[in-house]
């Protein structure tokens, strides 16, 4: 009996069934004149195959055929499936002699290598597979309370049977691709950039946004293979499963909805998880956060001595930190927002390093000081320390009553952390703004999260013509053709530089000041979502995923780093600039406006990466020959290029969109959960550890060594110890530090904020 053409994927597949079914009895496998073998190299096609991983597939023969690369039987699979599980349901009779002479049996290493993490992974999983879909976790009516051992085992089996353990490196889409390849190393971009019918067709453009993306090393077959894989990995159904509310965060078990934050009104009653309407959700908090936004901003609710609330400290760390700043400092010169925060201020503390307290209290009046404490489950640690640091510098201004906490310090939590909340001392009733388990940190800056401090900066209107761009590119994802859908180019081609051409860097470069901290917010969108190495079905992955991302503004970054990007290892980089300045200068005798003269770069760089320049072209110059190896350029290095008509609040929104989309596609291209983050998990608890060694330390006094078990770790916990005690020893006499900060307000240099909000900004020159 032949099984025909398993891979090694799905010898694993059935090894574990065979496994757990001897297992469950409580015998080893029966041999009869069943022999399991390796394929011959080059057997496939009539010895004439090109070697692959095809040539290691496993078969099963009847007979007593000879070949080489012959292994000890293993399992009666001639019997099929259905024998072994008859067997199983057998009454457990002894072992026979037979039985007993092949137990621990050789079992090929292949499938030994690698077995493993499926089996546990399976084992693990056990009772969802077991459910059927649509089916409550909880219900198992459809299995019987009392259900045998083996009738569970056969759905477990037919289930997995139903699933595809494959990697996506094993798809034939994917050895295409690698296939493909061979012949794309052979191209140069300096040719491929003369086919003007290929350019013609490399661009996308949707509502203002217009990216071309012809300056990558891929061909209109390249761009083929590359959807060909995205059906095969099934993309549009994982995009329809996101935006429905399954819980494709298949770790955590949750929906996955920061595209509800901002839906439309009109789709309130179309998305629900766990029953609960989540667009009516979003949208009864939004008017929460406009009405109590509004509030603060026209005077109606003051702090707790009477005065105005005008300086907000927003204190949150990682997603609930990058997300809001990058968006902060995108609207600080929008002319709305500069006319909108007019007697205004925002900063956000997110580093408990107490520098970072210090730079932000700086000259601000705690009396007019709203706090906003940004985390999701109110455990944080560094949020929460620099949260207590900030309460405590309230009660050094105003006295330490429970109502300057209730109207100095607002809440963006979930709601399961509602008691925390209001255990920090925090008006749950009017302060506390809630978001939800299915809004990932990292994507949450169009939920509370972002809507609370920008709103209170800028206004809401301002807030809500962001989420309306966001919304823009949503649609425009969720239903656009692949050919034409740029988050799904853009991921694709991700995909293609990382896995396929080896490139594991990648640089957003925006030549507009403005999106300075885009850069930061996309390294921890990207790094934090595709860091991983595990796919949905428990198995190691074998192909490269999750590009190291970096940037800087141009023309900053121009005399920074791209020295490297032109001459180093190759980076594809993402340029985006715009057609209108926020603020454009021209000088009189200038040829150019300054934006002009910035816009050239952002035009110039791509194609110098791309071109190169040869030494040929070099000797035309009259370059001496000695300089010509050093001033050559390879070029054929990718980029993209992306086009927005102003930076705008809606523009903003539209980028914030296209690049957490583009994320969710590598990941689902490359079958990896992009929205969970353990890996910052294991650091988090060994922080723990070591803080309990300090606080022992400091304690039981430093005199005494602290043993960690690692040796490299006590020597330089150690020294820190005994160095920081002699300075300590040696500021005995000195003010606390703490001290210094929560004194210093804008009273004590003479700066005073304005008594009239409305400052006639609208009505000057900008």
């Amino acid at each position: 009996m032949l099984i025909a053409h398993l891979n090694y994927r799905e010898w694993n597949a059935l090894l574990v069934i065979l496994l757990l079914a001897s297992f469950l009895r409580g015998e080893s496998f029966r041999h009869s004149q069943t022999t399991l073998f390796f394929r011959p190299t080059g057997e496939r096609n009539g010895g004439k195959g090109r070697k692959t991983r095809a040539d290691e597939f496993l078969h099963v023969f009847k007979g007593e055929e000879k070949f080489e690369g012959r292994v000890p039987p293993l399992a009666p699979v001639k019997n099929s499936l259905n024998t072994t599980l008859k067997n199983v349901e057998g009454s457990g009779t002894e072992e026979t002699d037979m039985q007993k002479q092949h137990t621990n049996r050789f079992v090929p290493k292949v499938a030994w290598d690698r077995h493993h993490q499926a089996t546990m992974g399976w084992m693990r999983s056990s009772n969802d597979i077991i459910e059927t879909k649509g089916e409550c976790s909880n219900d198992y009516s459809a299995v019987g309370q009392h259900q045998p051992r083996s009738q569970g085992l056969k759905q477990k089996v037919s289930k997995l049977f139903s699933q595809d353990f494959q990697l996506v490196s094993s798809t034939k889409e994917w050895k295409e691709l690698l296939e493909h390849r061979d012949f794309i190393q052979s191209t140069h971009l300096r040719d491929l950039l003369k086919d003007k019918e290929r350019c013609d067709a490399f661009f996308a453009e949707e509502d203002g946004v217009y990216v071309d993306y012809s300056r990558n090393r891929a061909t209109e077959a390249t761009m083929k293979l590359l959807f060909q894989l995205a059906e095969k990995q099934d993309l549009k159904g994982k995009i329809q499963a996101m935006a429905n509310g399954e819980k494709i965060n298949f770790t955590e078990k949750r929906a996955v909805l920061h595209t509800a934050c901002r839906a439309d009104r009109d789709q309130i009653g179309t998305v629900y998880v766990d029953d609960v309407d989540v667009i009516g959700e979003v949208h009864q908090v939004l008017d929460e956060i406009k009405t109590f936004t509004e509030g603060v901003r026209s005077g109606e609710i003051l702090g707790y001595t009477g005065k105005r609330l005008r300086n907000i400290v927003s204190v949150g760390i990682g997603g609930s930190y990058l997300g809001p700043e990058f968006l902060h400092e995108s609207l600080k010169t929008e002319p709305e927002g500069i006319n909108a925060a007019l007697g205004y201020s925002l900063r956000f503390l997110s580093n408990v390093d107490p520098v970072d307290v210090e730079r932000t209290c700086a000259n601000l009046d705690p009396e007019e000081t709203l706090i906003v404490i940004v985390s999701k489950t109110f455990t944080t640690s560094e949020t929460m320390l620099n949260a207590r640091t900030m309460r405590q510098w309230l009660w050094d201004f105003m006295g330490n009553d429970k109502e300057v906490v209730r109207r100095h310090i607002v809440a963006c939590a979930s709601i399961s952390s509602i008691e925390k909340v209001a255990d920090f001392g925090i008006d749950t009733k009017n302060y506390f703004f809630r978001f939800w388990d299915w809004v990932g940190g990292r994507y949450s800056v169009c939920s509370a999260a972002g809507a609370v401090p920008i709103s209170l900066l800028y206004g809401y209107d301002l807030f809500e013509k962001f989420l309306q761009g966001a919304r823009s590119m949503d649609t425009h994802f969720f239903n656009a053709p692949f050919e034409s859908n740029i988050p799904v180019i853009l991921g694709l081609l991700g995909v293609w530089n990382m896995s396929f051409l080896g490139y594991n860097t990648r640089a957003t470069l925006p030549y507009g000041q403005a999106l300075l901290k885009l850069p930061a917010h996309i390294q921890q969108l990207d790094m934090e979502s595709n860091g991983k190495y595990m796919t949905r079905q428990n198995i190691e992955i074998d192909y490269p995923v999750g590009e190291v991302d970096f940037g800087e503004p141009g023309t900053n970054g121009q005399h920074s780093f791209y020295q490297l990007l032109h001459m180093g290892q190759t980076v594809p980089c993402d340029f985006i600039g715009f057609v209108q300045s926020q603020h454009d200068l021209c000088l009189d005798g200038e040829e150019l406006s300054s934006h002009d003269e910035l816009m050239a770069n952002f035009f110039a760089q791509p194609d110098a990466l791309a071109n190169g320049k040869t030494t040929e072209e070099l000797r035309l110059e009259g370059c001496p020959e000695g300089l010509i190896p050093h001033r050559s350029f390879k070029g054929n290095r990718p980029s993209n290029s992306m086009l927005l008509p102003k930076l705008t609040a809606y523009a903003t929104g539209q980028i914030l969109s296209l690049y957490e989309h583009r994320t969710a596609v590598q990941g689902f291209i490359w079958d990896i959960n992009s929205f969970d983050q353990y890996g910052v998990e294991l650091g988090k608890k060994l922080a723990i550890d070591v803080r309990n060694h300090l606080k022992k330390a400091r304690n039981n006094g430093c005199d005494k060594a602290i043993y960690t078990g690692s040796p490299a770790t006590d020597r330089i916990l150690n020294y820190y110890l005994q160095n920081n005690q002699k300075t300590l020893s040696n500021n005995a006499n000195k003010t606390n530090g703490f001290g210094n900060i929560s004194k210093r307000t804008q009273r004590d240099v003479g700066r005073f904020p304005p008594s009239d909000h409305n400052l006639g900004g609208q009505n000057g020159k900008l």
